[in-house]
């Protein structure tokens, strides 16, 4: 199920967009201020932001420009009263997927929505190989080699490693991760996720005392930057 994060003041237009979308079998969070909306965006976890223009205690270009400048690539469709170009334009310069000038057609949007995520969906090819800093890793075969020397990695790491290369360059949360690698079945905890993350780095990284390709990013999660995005989509 997607998830989708509403940050909108109009209790109405929050209202009805939070049925709307629900309808569609989306899951559906929501914030009616700037600041709580970019601590819920931060959250990660999210496959789509429905962001307002105009908000109390923080606009939504104001938003937009942190999340892009934090590392995070969510998606981000502005929602905006002006009817100007000029606006419209800001939006999308500061990182905004599209926009859409109230007040507009339910419809209308959510066709926009499963637009945007089925851009997202096509550009995230599965990835079945890749090499970081001279370590070969193929994924189908659970394989890791650097020179002649093969690198034991298990299971788990395999699909850490395998998420972060298919989110090369984005910031991912670590509940993101016990969400999306683990599964809430396992019920796994954040320090789980640091012990992975330390034990990777110990395998991939030149000095893992200090990475330079899985990083921290401070108060928000890890990203991997490999300068390769792999290769080999799965047909």
């Amino acid at each position: 199920m997607k998830r989708i994060l509403i940050v909108e003041d109009d209790k109405a237009i929050l209202r009805g967009l939070v049925d709307n979308l629900t309808a569609e079998h989306f899951s559906v969070t929501s914030a009616s201020d700037g600041e709580e909306g970019l601590k819920e965006a931060r959250k990660g976890r999210l496959d789509l932001i429905i962001l307002d223009v105009m908000l109390p205690t923080m606009n939504g270009y104001e938003i937009c420009k942190e999340l892009r400048s934090g590392g995070i690539q969510t998606p981000i469709l502005m929602l905006t009263g002006k009817g100007e170009e000029l606006d419209k334009v800001l939006g999308l310069e500061l990182g905004a997927d599209d926009y859409v000038t109230k007040p507009f057609s339910v419809k209308e949007l959510i066709a926009r929505i499963k637009a945007i995520l089925r851009r997202q969906t096509e550009l995230r090819a599965e990835i079945n190989e890749t090499e970081i800093d001279g370590l070969h890793i193929d994924f189908k075969k659970q394989e890791a080699i650097r020179g002649r020397k093969q690198i034991e990695m298990t299971a788990k790491e395999f699909q850490l490693l395998k998420y972060f290369v298919e989110r090369e360059g984005e910031v991912v949360t670590r509940h993101q991760l016990l969400d999306d690698v683990w599964g809430y079945e396992s019920m796994p905890t954040t320090r789980t996720v640091d012990n992975y993350i330390l034990s990777l780095r110990k395998k991939i990284e030149p000095n893992p005392a200090k990475p330079k390709h899985l990083i921290t990013v401070h108060t928000a999660g890890y990203k991997l930057v490999t300068g390769s995005k792999g290769k080999g989509v799965t047909e």
